[in-house]
C-alpha cells in the first residue's frame, strides 16, 4: 500500500528539510542524512508524499530511529514560539474599543469567494506556474479571466500538464455544477460547527474529537494526517503537531483559519487566537502564525475599507522575528509594485519564485507570501487577485480560496461578478455529516449570527 505523509521512510527526508528551514545547521544533521543515504534511504522529499515502492522492513525501523534522533533538534525558537502567551507578548494586536459589526452581504461575499477561488484553483493543483500559464494560454484564457476549460486544449499541452485527476471531472467550465467537495471547504465547515457549538471556549481537544467524529484520516493531508495518526497513538497536544510530523509548517492550518476571522469581525487578535487554538493540534512555528494572519486577514475583512487596511491590520498578529514576517512583507511590497506598475505579474511571480526556490508547493511562507502579493496587488479586484493567486502555481486552490475569501469579505457578494458565483449555484458538496451539500447562502447566515455566540 502507499501510504501518502506517513510512511517512516518518506519523513526522513522531509524532516531533514523542516529542521534546514527551521535554522538547524546543515553539518549537524550530515551524520544522519548520511547513515540514511548509506541504508538507502532517499534525502530528497518526495513531492506527492509517498515513494514508489516501501521500504524494507529494516530500513523502516532505521527510518523510526532517526526520526526519534532528529527529534532532539526540534528545538523552542525565542523568535517563533508557539506557546500563546509568548507570542501575544511579541505581537502588536491589541482588542479594539467596541465591537465592530460585518453585514451580511460581506459574509455572504466571504464564503462566496472562498469557494470561487478554491474553484478556480483545483483542476491546476500540483501544476507549476509554467504549467497553469501554458494550459491558459492554450485555451484563450491568459492572463486569467475564468475558470479553466478543456475545449480547445492542444493534445500535447494536456500530456504535458494533466489535469488534477480528482478536480478536472467537476471543476472546469463546461462540467461545474456547484462547489465540489474539497478540505478547503470542509475545515470552514468545520470550523462554523465548532465554534456554533463552543464560542470563545474552543479548546483544542474539541477540534481534535470532531476531526475523529468527522474526517476520515484519508480526507485529510500532510500536517493534518501526521495529527491525526498522532491523536489515534494517544499523545497528547501539543505533541500531536511535532511526533514525527515534518510537515508542521505547512499551509493545513491556514485553510483551516476564515471562519475563526469571520467570527471576530474588526478584532484581530480574538481571531489570531481563536486560529492558534485550532492550529496547535497540528502545527508550530510559522504554520501556526500562518493560521493565525489569514484568520486576521478574514476578521479585518469584513469591516476594513481596503486591502492595505486588511492586510495592516493582519501584520500585528505575527511575530515580528519570524519567517512569516519576512514573507509577507516580501509579498506585499511586490504587490504595491504591480498596483503601481513598477513590475509585470511575471516579474513579481519571478522574485517569489527565486526568493522560495526548492520550498515544497504546500509551505505556510511561500503560499502566504504570493497571498499577500495577490491581495495588496489586486486592491480590491475580485478576478485579479484570485488569478494571481491561482497564476503562481503553488498551492493554487488553497491560495485561491485564501485570497477569495478576503477579496469577497471586501467587496461583498454584490461586489464579485456573477461570472464567478453563478456556476456556484449557491451549494458546496462534502463528506461532512449532514447532508452531501451546503447552501452558501445558508452558510453566511450562521456565520452571521457567530459574533453574537463568540460574546456570549
Amino acid at each position: 500500500m502507499r501510504l501518502t505523509w506517513a510512511q517512516p521512510e518518506d519523513l526522513v527526508a522531509a524532516e531533514l528539510v523542516a529542521l534546514r528551514e527551521q535554522g538547524v545547521a546543515a553539518d549537524d544533521l550530515a551524520d544522519v542524512a548520511r547513515r540514511w543515504h548509506d541504508a538507502g534511504g532517499s534525502t530528497v522529499l518526495a513531492p506527492s508524499g509517498a515513494s514508489a515502492l516501501p521500504a524494507a522492513p529494516p530500513v523502516r525501523e532505521l527510518a523510526r530511529r532517526l526520526l526519534d534522533e532528529l527529534d532532539t533538534y526540534n528545538v523552542d525558537s525565542a523568535e517563533e514560539p508557539d506557546d500563546w502567551d509568548a507570542i501575544a507578548a511579541s505581537i502588536r494586536a491589541r482588542r479594539p474599543d467596541a465591537a465592530r459589526r460585518a453585514s451580511f452581504d460581506r459574509v455572504h461575499g466571504a464564503w462566496l469567494g472562498r469557494a470561487a477561488g478554491c474553484l478556480l484553483g483545483k483542476p491546476v493543483e500540483k501544476i507549476p506556474r509554467a504549467g497553469v500559464e501554458e494550459i491558459a494560454r492554450s485555451t484563450g484564457n491568459w492572463p486569467i479571466a475564468g475558470y479553466f476549460t478543456a475545449v480547445g486544449l492542444p493534445g500535447d499541452v494536456a500530456e504535458r500538464w494533466p489535469w488534477n485527476r480528482r478536480s478536472a471531472p467537476t471543476s472546469l467550465v463546461e462540467n461545474i455544477d456547484g462547489m465540489p467537495e474539497d478540505d478547503d471547504l470542509n475545515f470552514p465547515l468545520l470550523a462554523l460547527d465548532l465554534l456554533e457549538q463552543h464560542g470563545r471556549a474552543l479548546t483544542t481537544d474539541d477540534v481534535a474529537q470532531a476531526w475523529l467524529a468527522s474526517l476520515p484520516a484519508g480526507r485529510v493531508f500532510t500536517a493534518e494526517r501526521a495529527a491525526y495518526r498522532n491523536l489515534l497513538d494517544a499523545r497528547p497536544v501539543p505533541e500531536t503537531a511535532t511526533h514525527r510530523n515534518p510537515f508542521r509548517e505547512w499551509i493545513g492550518a491556514l485553510i483551516r483559519a476564515d471562519v475563526h476571522g469571520w467570527a471576530n469581525p474588526g478584532d484581530p487578535l480574538a481571531a489570531a487566537s481563536s486560529a492558534w487554538t485550532d492550529a496547535r493540534l497540528s502545527h508550530t512555528r510559522n504554520g501556526l502564525y500562518g493560521a493565525m494572519w489569514a484568520a486576521a486577514l478574514c476578521a479585518e475583512s469584513l469591516v476594513a475599507d481596503s486591502a492595505a487596511e486588511t492586510l495592516d491590520a493582519a501584520d500585528t498578529v505575527v511575530p515580528p522575528g519570524s519567517r512569516l514576517a519576512s514573507a509577507v512583507r516580501l509579498g506585499r511590497e511586490l504587490g504595491a509594485d504591480l498596483g503601481a506598475g513598477r513590475r509585470t505579474t511575471n516579474e513579481a511571480l519571478d522574485v517569489l519564485h527565486g526568493e522560495f526556490r526548492g520550498m515544497h508547493w504546500v509551505h505556510t511562507l511561500n503560499n502566504a507570501a504570493l497571498i499577500a502579493c495577490a491581495i495588496e496587488g489586486a486592491d480590491g479586484r475580485f478576478g485579479a487577485g484570485v488569478a494571481l493567486a491561482v497564476a503562481g502555481g503553488w498551492d493554487t486552490d488553497s491560495a485561491g480560496a485564501t485570497v477569495g475569501s478576503v477579496l469577497g469579505g471586501l467587496v461583498g457578494s454584490e461586489g464579485i461578478d456573477p461570472q464567478w458565483t453563478a456556476p456556484l449555484r449557491d451549494s458546496i458538496a462534502t463528506s461532512l455529516p449532514g447532508g452531501a451539500e451546503r447552501s452558501i447562502r445558508a452558510l453566511a447566515e450562521r456565520t452571521a449570527a457567530l459574533p453574537e455566540r463568540m460574546r456570549a
